[in-house]
């Protein structure tokens, strides 16, 4: 079978991704560039007898180096492995696109351009005449709709056809001056409005001239092949943007619709965690009536059922639901183009704390993963200001510590509202919690930047993509299967040996107590400083695997006592909880120790692949968890004086 590799290039938000995705299906791996921490996506699909290999390159404006991954890109093109280029653009903003276009064109002609987003196009009356493009730019033109699989097929035929064409890879060529201007300048460039690469400093007149050349020839072509209905075609997402990003209405709103999303999420998920908690428990007393029956000892009975089984049932059960519903939401925002307004609008406070803007968008990644946020910061190109985001990261909550802090604000503060109004209160609650950790990432930015880490923060360009009606059966099939299942599965394969591991502490005996009861024991006096117990302090240090099964080792632990019962709903969690002297105290300082405690295993082991170093690793985990100790210590005492 013949093999061919493509490359697909293209400006961030045009809809590259989807293209890669529509072509490859589940044909993807990813990994990293050779010596670089910038992701390498690679996807297969099979048309007319050829295997094709789409290489996704990273998204930049243009090939004057002054990023990584616009580096990455003009190097990957320039080193003869591809056949071909597909160069990816925005229908609505194809002025802008061109440019890159038009430098790839210096590089090699072997390049097909697709229009994307036709179908965006056609509702702000913006006419793309595809035949005169393809004549002024001398390329194959192929328009698509990619989101709905419209024009994909022209697309793989219009890549058979060149390959086949011209055959062999594209042959590797010394990168052009005025490409290579930039390379290794210390002074990196500025991005103008265009997306071109702008010199600061002493202007190279070859390069200044490409630059110029290129922009006008630029609009030159879009003149001539565009024609827009509307004198202005972004006037709806213009006015949106005067609201949403407005100062005084920006931040607020930005609260009401995370208090919302939170709202929705634990109205929604309290039914079908209750159903699944049924569900689990009622198959327990047949599991262990067959395990008996198989001749299964006592003690192997209890460690699969009320050891590993309990805990895996616990899991799912409570963190699905929510799941299941917050990603999708979440995904939804990203998908309509809010999430990049949201960072504008963050941008003010981060500028603020010395830090870098895009501080923002790798802090609202944390929120379904501490770990896949970390590894975001890789779009920060400051070392200094990477560094500042990957030790604050932890301080927003990521989807394993959220069934934590909606169960014990259900339990503990909100129970006393009727109806309606306690997940209103939840969502409320909730919210001032997230908004804490904020401040906290704000906060301790701050501080780095004016002690380990001075400097001044960087300026960065961030465009605001068009506002887009979201594909609901895309973000909920690839919020389940991306993030939702991909994250209960990693909560399963450890809460598994975590729940033997509990079992076993709790019922292996030195002298009159388990070894568990000794450990819970010599944590008390420190656990009480800070508003806890032994057990929930040793709940958190067995969870460092997982945020997600700090919970069922603090019931585990509580019932290995004597409390045996089935928690079938949080009455049955709060009363046990109570009666182990949990108070209001007890849950708060619970809550902000979740909220600010050391990062979990995995992210641990992300930080030290990101930074390549121990000390910042030993860093990122004390930070957090000194803080936590800190504010706990402070609360405590403080509630103390009142109650």
């Amino acid at each position: 079978m013949e093999k061919v590799t493509v490359a697909l290039a293209g400006n961030p938000n045009v809809g590259k991704s989807t293209v890669f995705n529509s072509l490859t299906g589940m044909h993807q791996h990813t990994g990293n560039w050779p010596g670089k921490t910038v992701s390498n996506a690679r996807g297969t699909y099979e048309y007319n007898g050829a295997e094709v290999t789409l290489v996704d390159l990273p998204g930049t404006y243009s090939l004057f180096a002054s990023s990584v991954e616009e580096e990455i890109a003009r190097d990957y093109l320039c080193g003869g492995e591809p056949n071909l280029v597909i160069c990816v653009t925005d229908a609505t903003c194809l002025k802008r696109n061109l440019n890159l276009v038009l430098q790839i064109r210096e590089i090699t002609d072997r390049i097909i351009v697709c229009v994307n987003l036709l179908d965006e196009a056609k509702k702000k009356k913006i006419r793309v005449d595809l035949e005169k493009l393809s004549e002024e730019l001398g390329l194959p033109v192929v328009g698509t709709t990619a989101r709905s699989n419209k024009g994909l097929g022209e697309l793989m035929q219009a890549v058979d056809l060149m390959a086949r064409t011209h055959e062999g890879t594209i042959p590797p060529k010394a990168v052009p001056s005025a490409l290579a201007e930039t390379a290794d300048r210390p002074d990196k460039p500025a991005k103008t409005a265009d997306g071109i690469g702008a010199q600061t400093g002493d202007t190279d007149a070859q390069a200044d001239e490409a630059v110029r050349r290129i922009v006008e020839q630029s609009g030159r072509i879009y003149n001539a092949c565009v024609q827009e209905e509307s004198t202005d075609p972004h006037s709806l997402d213009r006015r949106l943007d005067r609201i949403l990003t407005s100062r005084k209405f920006g931040y607020p709103l930005m609260i009401l619709l995370l208090a919302f999303i939170f709202w929705i999420t634990i109205a929604g998920a309290n039914v079908p965690s209750a159903m699944l908690s049924d569900f689990f428990t009622s198959l327990q007393a047949p599991m262990l009536r067959g395990l008996a029956s198989a001749g299964a000892p006592e003690w192997l009975q209890q460690v699969l059922v009320m050891g590993i089984y309990k805990t895996l049932a616990w899991v799912v059960s409570v963190m699905l639901p929510p799941m299941a519903i917050f990603f999708p939401l979440f995904t939804l925002l990203e998908d309509a183009g809010y999430l990049p307004r949201v960072a504008f609008n963050m941008d003010r406070c981060f500028q603020r704390a010395c830090a870098h803007g895009k501080q923002s968008l790798t802090m609202c990644m944390g929120f379904g993963c501490n770990a896949c946020g970390v590894t975001g910061c890789r779009i920060i190109d400051s070392p200094r200001e990477r560094l500042i985001a990957i030790l604050t990261n932890n301080f927003v909550p990521c989807n394993g510590r959220f069934p934590t802090l909606i169960v014990i604000i259900s339990m503990f503060f909100a129970g006393a509202a009727a109806g309606p109004l306690s997940g209103v209160l939840s969502a409320v609650l909730l919210t001032g919690l997230i908004l804490l950790g904020v401040f906290m990432t704000l906060l301790i930015s701050g501080l780095l930047s004016k002690t380990l880490l001075k400097g001044i923060p960087s300026s960065f360009a961030l465009e605001l993509p068009p506002y887009r009606r979201p594909q609901f059966g895309q973000v909920i099939i690839r919020s389940i299967l991306d993030r939702t299942l991909f994250v209960l599965g990693r909560a399963v394969v450890i809460a598994a040996p975590a729940g033997l591991i509990i079992w076993l502490l709790a019922n292996v005996y030195a002298g009159d107590r388990s070894i568990l009861a000794h450990c819970t024991d010599f944590l008390d006096p420190f656990a009480r400083q800070i508003g806890l117990d032994g057990v929930i302090l040793m709940a958190f240090i067995l969870g460092f695997p997982a945020n997600e099964i700090v919970i069922p080792i603090i019931i585990m632990t509580y019932m290995a006592t004597g409390s045996m019962l089935e928690l079938q709903s949080t009455a049955a969690l709060h009363t046990l909880l109570v009666d182990h002297g949990w108070t209001a105290t007890t849950a708060l300082c619970t809550m902000l120790f979740s909220l600010l405690h050391f990062p979990c295993g995995t992210t641990c082991w992300t930080i030290k692949k990101e930074t390549q170093s121990w000390k910042w690793t030993a860093l990122a985990f004390l930070i957090p968890l000194v803080t936590g100790i800190v504010v706990c210590f402070a609360v405590s005492h403080i509630m103390g004086l009142f109650i």
